[in-house]
């Protein structure tokens, strides 16, 4: 009887499969395991050669049936190191009609305590550089195209949801453009965190029972394969029994995460209503939003992102958790930190994709609607703040949210038309200066 099937009994059963990124990491330290072992006359050079044939054969997704280990499975992740030692011995020994020995041969100068620390992070990289990096730098670069192209749109400002002065619409989005190009370069450093793997290190960081060589020359082969440059740290205890590299990689994924919620959220208010709320913008949405009430539309892609951004948020509190299971040499939660950094890459994936190429693209400034909002907030009393003083302003402030014009608030200053209108231009006010100073200055009052 396989591991696998003796696990069965003992593993929980609940339908969560392995990681491809990991079992392809499991398969190419399987090989260049092989490789080292063959080069340090360990091991018969024909099983060696079938060992490798077969590893990559499993690295480039065959035999991925026989994955039968669960997630939810011991927390060294022995279930997924003895199941693919079963399935590339079994296959190794079919090819060369000769007895290879999941343990003795394809396990050689290796424990689950090390090949597993050290594949979830090749795992890992993989995964954010494949499905996180590049989606991250396409929506950098969406938000600045964006940014430039709406950075005339005056828009009202809003803070604590309140009237306040107005900004571009592009400004905003510029805003952002500055925020997830920070992102894709917190994501670039943690990255080369998880590079340090512990492949040599055996069941507690020692080496015991491999080569003195081995570490050196799996690693050689190991870059080779999967193409990382990996490295060896001073200490192969350290990545096993700790997993705070992991965790930097998981934080900034909410990081990422908590920059989407929020981007999302501000498009959905100002996609709110048509008639009863905000409604800044349109959003080109051939989807119907509602089962009863014809012609709805709704946000329904960034609902979808905010929800995603809320699963990812929360997968990293678990993963917090599951850090701290490390006692003494080894870390107890490997699979499901594997299993929950995969889902957040591409949860990640999917979010920055959408929110680049269908969101964004789709979004309609309804530009009078803007300018009329961004009027009519009593906070543009704050121009004559320097004029009149605080106190007297806030008067003034009083005057405009219950529908006196701004305009005609001015004129109560005994300041001429043109004056007015040129501190009352909402183009000067979405920059830096102070109108009125730079009157007063020109002696531009009475």
């Amino acid at each position: 009887m396989s591991y696998e099937e003796e696990a069965e009994k003992y593993y929980l059963k609940t339908g969560l499969r392995i990681p491809f990124s990991l079992i392809k990491s499991v398969s190419l330290i399987k090989a260049s395991a092989a490789m080292a072992n063959k080069e340090l006359n360990l091991i018969d050079n024909e099983i060696a050669d079938a060992i490798v044939k077969v590893s990559l054969m499993v690295a480039d997704g065959k035999f991925n049936d026989e994955i039968k280990v669960d997630v939810f499975q011991t927390g060294s992740g022995t279930g997924i190191n003895m199941n693919i030692n079963d399935i590339i011995s079994r296959h190794s020994s079919e090819i060369i009609n000769k007895k290879v020995h999941p343990n003795d041969h394809v396990n050689m100068s290796q424990s689950s305590n090390d090949v597993i620390p050290s594949a979830i992070r090749i795992a890992s990289y993989m995964d954010a550089n494949e499905k996180v990096l590049q989606n991250l730098n396409n929506l950098v670069k969406r938000l600045e195209e964006y940014s430039e192209k709406y950075k005339n749109l005056i828009k009202p400002g809003r803070t604590h949801l309140r009237d306040a002065l107005p900004v571009t619409f592009g400004q905003e989005l510029y805003a952002y453009y500055e925020e997830f190009y920070k992102d894709y370069n917190d994501l670039k450093y943690a990255m080369g965190q998880i590079l340090e793997i512990p492949l040599g290190g055996t069941a507690v960081g020692t080496g015991i029972n491999s080569h003195e060589k081995f570490s050196e020359l799996a690693l050689k082969y190991l870059k080779e394969f999967s193409k990382i440059d990996i490295s060896s740290p001073k200490s192969l205890m350290r990545p096993m029994k700790l997993l705070s590299d992991l965790l930097l990689l998981s934080s900034v994924y909410k990081k990422i995460a908590v920059d989407l919620w929020k981007i999302g959220n501000d498009i959905r208010l100002m996609f709110s209503g048509p008639n009863t709320a905000i409604g800044e913008i349109d959003m080109d949405i051939a989807l119907a939003g509602s089962s009863i009430m014809p012609g709805k539309i709704n946000p329904v892609t960034v609902e979808a992102i905010l929800q995603a951004s809320s699963e990812i948020i929360g997968l990293d509190n678990a993963n917090s958790y599951i850090s701290l299971l490390g006692e003494f040499e080894l870390n107890m939660g490997n699979p499901s930190l594997m299993y929950n950094l995969s889902l957040q890459s591409l949860l990640l994936q999917e979010s920055l994709t959408k929110l680049s190429e269908v969101v964004l693209p789709s979004i309609k400034p309804l530009e009078d609607r803007m300018k009329a909002l961004a009027l009519s907030s009593p906070s543009l009393i704050t121009i004559f703040s320097p004029l009149i003083g605080y106190e007297n302003a806030k008067e003034l402030y009083e005057r405009v949210k219950n529908g006196e014009k701004l305009e005609e608030v001015a004129k109560s200053l005994r300041l001429d038309e043109e004056t007015i209108k040129r501190i009352t231009d909402l183009n000067v006010l979405v920059n830096p200066g102070i109108p009125v100073l730079k009157m007063k200055d020109n002696k531009q009052y009475k």
